[in-house]
């Protein structure tokens, strides 16, 4: 199939061009089409309820309002999570979707519900309504209303509110992809109708009546038409007051024929309506302020151009000296995320085409295949524009060119290495022939080389397939990444069945190579590195296979150590700090505030360009905040104009300090714009971590908050810890008294009413200026509703026409309330929020957990749950544990596929950990923690670290299978040098591609750079693999092929799992468990070992004396000679410490180190010593009982000659002497088995004694045999080890002595007084201590050097004789393996036929019996001297593994 796709290219070369060229065209049309942004919009499915009650407090608002909602709306399908808050005037219910369901079906669900629940809502509580189809992206446009200097005077905040809410916010509306322009600030006009509650009484005038003349003297009316004269005359009466004079003349009673109006008991003025929220901007006081909010799933970009474009347009029409400041808008993030992204590829893309044309050497060669690079991006992205991708940080960010043009590589490499290698033929050609042949060529190679590319690549895409399964936040961040890299990687496949080939064919010329050119040079010289490296490495298997292991397990350990976080945090260039006051400040203190901390920054800080702080609640509530809290916006300069410091964080830290100094005792919360939108929507909460407490006591809940913010104050990296402010709303409650009310005639309502018409105001009407609509408001004077007693003194008409005050029927006093109920999925909860800096996520998480499980008790019913991001990442690790095997095992099929062997599979398989290594390695020396983002790092790595492997594998099985090769370490040098071009090159094209993802400082870097370290670093220790440890690893495999050992079930994949898991490789030696039980035992009941690990911990504790001071002086001083400036004597108090120079307890902290680490030493020493002990005792157990076996053997052989020598002497058929030497015999025998048992008691009496356990010990070994594959390494290392250990404790030592020629430093400080002074006089003192007489310095040097030099020499002898006693132990070991072995040849033999012989002669009497014992005796010495050198040489052997002299 791909054969004739390859051979119509290069038939029909100009279709192919045609159609790159279409691609290349299109690509450019979708470049300008596609929508561009900065992050992908990870906001969750969901939909707010919003409903304004200005009246009501928080108690009343979650009772009346917020619980019918959740209730109506907790039975809707596919709704993952409520959430809700409740605070005074106002509640927010956000309902959580699947995403699945998509956008407008939630919106039509909770439409039919909001319905259901406004129904359960008593009448005037409000209206539930939807808040807009908006993401936590959404806010893309915020600007100010400003006023130029020269017209400053002209006009008010209500005038600007005016403009913004009749002009700017109507003129922006309408623009496609915006859904709402949300104002904040400034004064909604309003005409305010203040009524004298003195003279409504004096005139006997009800607040009703009032209502009542202005609700009846505000209207309009029509009627219909009448017909004259062929036209219509249309009736319309017009009665709406249009001025202040108007509302003034309007007539509330006649009395007596004389009109008492409006104006004779209320002041009709311009007001405005109570808000719960204000905006200042750069300490200039009170702005107003418009938030363009885009609408879900539009092209940002194109919206902000619109936006811009329709500011400009309405700056023309607003008044003279007003114009729109837009500080905060997404167009500057997206442009310099878009800038970091162009950067990173077009930067990534030359290096990529350098590295190839270097390696390849061929220019002509290295175009082909960068040409490839354009078109695969360009093709990327008419996917992305179908696909409704957008272009942004995560979605281009993962780009690697060196990967997607890897096929393309294999593919040319091998046409040109074939057409240069018929370069001679080619030439003599004519210029048709040699086309004809070149295509020809082409043909072949890339149909041969086809299926390698294809399937690497295949092996990638398959990887990708895991992360598009990821779902939540993390699924929304990387999906688009896979599905770009994706659609890149198919026009890469696409390319070389089409594109390449042809553009090989035309552009590649038959030149011969140029052995001097600069790649061959390059390649020759990494030839000649990397030559000697694999000769020694094919020498030398199983070290370098257990120096794999060994690095796996560090990366294991180190991986391990390391922390978590979800993404790294998108440095977006502005801040957000959020300041906390007390609950219930009112909004003038916090408007005074902001402006305090606006002036403090602006002053302080050059590099911040404007600062606008957001209080309260907007017209449209969807971010509920109280009048107390303030979001404080700050916009800071390019980094290249910054001079007070360098990082954000360092920033931050100087800000807050600044604050703190002119502000004291307030707490300050840091976050950015975007970041904190995205908390706050996704989670419930603003903060990175938020502590969530479930309970249904509100007290209890904020008393157990306290509790924990206490508690973990002084964790590291927690650096800005609030408590949600749930209580201590300050309130004036009415209790009203029912047995008066009812004395008076009146009801609850009626009361109710005239409170809040009173105090907060009654709408009665409109009053229009043109098309701008104002509300007509009633309500108290503003001199009658400023304190309790106006509450009190409010006059309520009862029925008989008398008025009286609200205090004859109600009881009102100061309370606090509840400041805010927020509830998830109907639950109570409080949350303690975390924002996280300079430290990881998942630590601060850790510790945090760590302290709240053992300090907080929580009584019954109460729990807590953490949320934020960390909610994020737990969710997105739990994905990853899924995704990550299904991604290795998809691998592994392919590798199966490729291979139809499960062995080389595995061989290749071992890429995967050890790539791994790299990527943990990189990021541990980074200082950078695991995220999401390096997960999604390691996914990909995987996929691209086994294509070398499969190259590298196949170029062996093809030489194998030449037949030119007998010696295999000839055939992997042939293999791997032949290979070493392509392996160098896909490697570094793939790793130099995201070099500068990994070392840039742009705008959105910090998300990238994880990704690209885990993939540089492991793809630098598969490569190293690839080239050493995989060529191993066949050797090993096709040895076990070849020879069919009885070893043979001890397989290649055996190795490969062992590998893969990090367990340590075990050749051929058997584990004896009884003795290792025994040394087990030993080490931890030996009080020898037990008193060597208290010297280690005395050691341990002793580090801590490096940082000893010496006693502080505290004194009291009377001197008559010491006066004040009064004459009179100082009463003089004090304190002084000495100090030695900081860097002296540094190098005391370095020899008590170094001490530490020699007795940590000696004690492995020690207990080597006592386990080679141990060992020679219970093998000298072992051969003694293999002895005793042998003597009762003859034991019983001799008592039967005995006892038959006896008879035949009773019987006279022998003499004396042969039963005189029988019983000799027999008795000798006796003895030395009871010499033998008595030894064996003696050596278990000294196995007890090393052991040290309380029940007897018994040795069950039958059999002695020969100790086989000892590592001499690891017990020389101790020795080594403990030598350098004395090194490091001489050289610190000197290093100290060096230290005391540097002066100590002494502090005083003192105050003085007496009774004339009102204060007292302090002063301090600084001094140092020179050495100025500095012989016993000097000598004390000199005698640290001389020491450090004796001991090197001394430590050279040392390690000369562990070497030669080394040398003398595998001398001694060559000895006694020669009496074994001749043993296991012949003397075994030989034992048994002379005891078969002897036995069947001297029972048919062909020998005497002094012949027989003579072969008896010969047999039993051949294996007595067998035990012996069995025993020496294991002896010989523990003493080569644990070296004791």
């Amino acid at each position: 199939m791909l054969e004739k796709i390859i051979a119509f290219s290069l038939r029909n070369k100009l279709i192919v061009l045609l159609f790159t060229l279409a691609v290349f065209g299109f690509g450019l049309f979708s470049v300008f089409q596609i929508s561009i942004g900065a992050v992908p919009d990870v906001t969750n499915n969901q939909v707010q309820v919003i409903t304004t009650s200005r009246n009501l407090s928080t108690q009343d608002i979650e009772q009346y309002i917020t619980y019918p909602v959740e209730i109506e709306m907790a039975n809707l399908p596919s709704v993952k999570e409520i959430r809700s808050i409740s605070k005074f005037g106002l509640s927010v219910v956000t309902i959580v979707f699947e995403d699945e369901i998509g956008t407008y079906l939630p919106r039509q669900l909770i439409a039919e519900k909001i319905k259901a629940a406004s129904e359960k809502i008593p009448q005037g509580f409000g209206t539930p309504e939807m808040g807009p189809i908006t993401t936590g992206l959404g806010e893309i446009y915020q600007y100010t209303l400003e006023v130029k200097p020269e017209f400053k005077n002209q006009y008010t905040v209500t005038d600007l509110r005016t403009i913004q809410d009749w002009v700017v916010k109507r003129q922006l509306s309408g623009i496609k992809g915006v859904v709402e322009i949300n104002t904040w600030g400034g004064y909604l006009k309003q005409y305010e109708i203040a009524i004298h509650p003195a003279s409504l009484k004096a005139m006997n005038i009800t607040t009703s009546d009032v209502f009542t003349a202005l609700e009846k003297n505000n209207s309009i009316a029509g009627g219909s038409y009448i017909e004259k004269t062929n036209e219509s005359y249309f009736i319309r009466g017009e009665g709406k007051v249009n001025s202040i004079e108007d509302i003034q003349n309007i007539v509330v009673k006649n009395d007596f024929g004389t009109p008492i109006y409006i104006k004779d008991v209320a002041q009709v003025q311009f007001g405005h309506a109570n808000r719960f929220g204000a905006i200042t901007g750069n300490g200039e006081g009170e702005k107003v302020l418009g938030q363009v909010m885009m609408l879900k799933n539009a092209n940002s970009k194109q919206v902000i151009d619109d936006v811009k474009h329709r500011i400009a347009e309405i700056e023309k029409s607003l008044p003279d000296g007003v114009y729109i400041n837009g500080f905060l808008e997404r167009s500057e993030l997206v442009g310099k995320t878009t800038f970091t992204v162009a950067e990173n590829l077009i930067l990534g893309c030359l290096i990529v085409i350098f590295v190839v044309v270097l390696l390849l050497g061929n220019w002509r060669s290295g175009l082909v295949v960068a040409s490839v690079i354009p078109l695969c991006l360009l093709f990327a992205i008419t996917f992305m524009n179908i696909f409704k991708i957008d272009a942004n940080l995560m979605s281009l960010g993962a780009i690697d060119f060196g990967i997607i043009i890897d096929g393309a590589v294999i593919i040319v490499e091998f046409i040109a290495f074939q057409i240069v290698s018929k370069s001679t033929h080619l030439v003599g050609l004519s210029k048709k022939e040699r086309q004809e042949e070149i295509d020809q060529i082409t043909y072949k190679s890339a149909s041969k080389m086809m299926n390698s590319a294809v399937f690497g690549q295949l092996i990638i895409l398959i990887v990708f397939i895991p992360i598009l399964s990821l779902s939540g936040v993390e699924g929304k961040m990387f999906k688009p990444m896979a599905m770009t890299f994706s659609f890149a990687l198919l026009g890469a496949m696409l390319f070389c069945f089409t594109y390449v080939p042809v553009a090989a064919s035309l552009f590649l010329k038959p030149q011969e190579e140029n052995p001097n050119s600069f790649s061959n040079r390059l390649i020759n010289k990494l030839n000649s590195w990397y030559l000697p490296v694999i000769k020694w490495a094919l020498q030398n298997t199983k070290k370098v296979l257990s120096g794999a292991v060994a690095i796996l397990i560090i990366a294991v350990a180190l991986f391990s150590t390391m922390g978590g976080e979800f993404i790294p945090q998108l440095d977006e260039g502005d801040f957000v700090i959020q300041p906390v006051l007390k609950t219930g400040t009112s909004l003038s203190k916090t408007i005074e505030t902001t402006t305090k901390i606006e002036k403090t920054i602006l002053k302080n800080f050059p590099e911040v360009e404007q600062v606008v702080s957001r209080i309260g609640a907007a017209e449209v509530p969807t971010d509920p905040m109280s009048m107390e809290e303030s979001d404080v916006i700050v916009k800071l300069k390019p980094k290249s104009e910054w001079v007070s410091a360098h990082s954000k964080d360092e920033l931050a830290d100087k800000i807050k300090a600044a604050i703190e100094k002119q502000i004291p005792n307030m707490e300050i919360e840091f976050t950015q714009p975007i970041e904190m939108r995205f908390n706050e929507l996704i989670s419930g909460s603003r903060s990175d971590v938020a502590i969530k407490v479930f309970g249904e006591d509100l007290d209890i809940l904020a008393k157990k908050a306290h509790e924990i913010e206490k508690a973990i104050r002084n964790v590291e990296g927690a650096s800005d810890i609030i408590i949600e402010k749930t209580e201590g709303l300050p309130q004036m409650f009415v209790q009203y008294d029912r047995s008066k009310i009812a004395r008076y005639g009146l009801n609850i309502a009626d009361l109710n009413e005239m409170i809040a018409l009173g105090f907060a105001g009654k709408v009665v009407g409109n009053v229009f200026e043109g098309e701008k609509r104002f509300d007509m408001v009633i309500r108290l004077n503003q001199t009658n509703r400023t304190d309790i007693e106006d509450l009190r003194n409010l006059y309520v008409s009862i029925p008989n026409g008398e008025q009286i005050p609200l205090r004859e029927l109600a009881n009102i006093t100061y309370t606090e309330g509840p400041a805010k109920i927020s509830r998830d999925n109907t639950n109570r909860r409080i949350v303690v929020g975390i924002n996280v800096r300079n430290r990881d996520l998942q630590s601060v998480v850790d510790d945090v957990k760590k302290i709240i499980n053992s300090k907080i008790n929580l009584p019954p019913g109460y729990r807590v749950t953490y949320g934020g991001q960390f909610e994020n990442l737990e969710s997105a690790k739990a994905r990853l544990l899924i995704a990550v095997p299904i991604a290795l095992f998809l691998i592994f099929i392919m590798l199966h596929f490729a291979f139809g062997s499960i062995k080389e599979a595995m061989m290749v398989y071992t890429a995967i950990p050890l790539s791994a290594v790299g990527g943990v390695l990189f990021l541990w020396l980074r200082d950078l923690p695991f995220s999401i983002s390096a997960g999604v790092g390691f996914i990909a790595l995987f996929g691209i670290a086994v294509l070398n492997g499969i190259v590298l594998i196949e170029h062996f099985k093809e030489l194998k299978h030449s037949g030119k090769f007998t010696d295999m370490n000839e055939l992997i040098l042939k293999g791997t040098t032949d290979r070493l071009r392509p392996v160098l090159l896909t490697a570094a094209a793939a790793a130099l591609g995201f070099l500068p993802m990994a070392i840039s400082s742009g705008a959105g870097a910090e998300v990238q750079r994880p990704l690209a370290t885990v993939v540089i670093g492991g793809l630098i220790t598969a490569t190293l693999l690839t080239l050493i440890v995989l060529p191993i690893l066949f050797k090993i495999y096709d040895e076990k092929e070849e020879k069919k050992l009885k070893f043979k079930n001890i397989k290649l994949t055996t190795h490969i799992i062992i590998l893969f898991f990090g367990t340590t490789l075990s050749y051929g030696q058997e584990k004896n468990t009884e003795l290792d039980s025994l040394v087990s035992n030993a080490l931890n009941n030996n009080a020898s070992i037990k008193s060597g690990q208290l010297q280690v911990d005395k050691a341990k504790a002793a580090t801590k004396l490096a940082y000893d001071f010496n006693k502080t002086n505290v004194y009291y001083s009377y001197d008559q000679n010491n006066l004040a400036l009064n004459n009179l004597p100082l009463k003089v108090f004090g304190a002084q410490q000495s100090f030695s120079f900081p860097t002296v307890y540094g190098s005391q902290r370095k020899v008590y180190n170094a001490e530490y680490e020699k007795e940590q030493a000696g004690f492995e020493i020690q207990k080597n010593k006592l386990t080679i002990e141990i060992s020679k005792v219970y093998y000298e157990i072992v051969y003694l009982n293999n002895q005793e076996k042998l003597y009762r053997y003859l034991d019983s052989l001799y008592q039967n000659f005995s006892k038959a020598s006896n008879r035949r002497f009773e019987l006279g058929e022998t003499n004396y002497l042969e039963k005189i030497t029988a019983e000799a015999k027999f008795r000798q025998i006796r003895t030395k088995l009871s010499q033998i048992d008595k030894a064996k008691l003696a050596q278990l009496e000294l196995l007890q004694s090393l052991v040290q356990l309380d029940k007897k010990i018994a040795v069950t070994l039958a059999e002695l045999k020969p100790i086989n594959n000892l590592s001499v390494n690891s017990s020389k290392n101790l020795y080594y080890n403990y030598l350098e250990t004395f090194t490091k404790k001489y050289k610190a030592n000197e290093s100290l002595q060096k230290q005391n020629w540097l002066p100590d430093i002494n502090l005083e400080y003192f105050q003085g007084k007496n009774t004339g002074l009102s204060q007292s006089l302090y002063g301090f003192q600084v001094g140092l201590a020179v050495p100025i007489l500095f012989n016993g310095n000097i000598a004390k040097s000199k005698v640290a050097k001389l020491e450090s030099q004796a001991w090197e020499q001394q430590k050279k002898n040392e390690e000369t004789k562990i070497e030669a006693y080394i040398n003398q132990k595998n001398n001694e070991l060559i000895q006694f393996q020669q009496a074994i072995d001749y043993y296991k040849q012949y003397g075994k033999k030989v034992s048994d036929e002379i005891i078969k012989v002897a036995n069947n002669s001297y029972k048919q009497g062909e020998i005497d019996f002094f012949q027989y014992i003579l072969s008896l005796e010969n047999a039993a010495t051949i294996q007595v001297e067998y035990l012996d050198a069995v025993i020496q040489y294991n002896k010989t052997q523990l003493d080569l593994q644990y070296i004791n002299f």
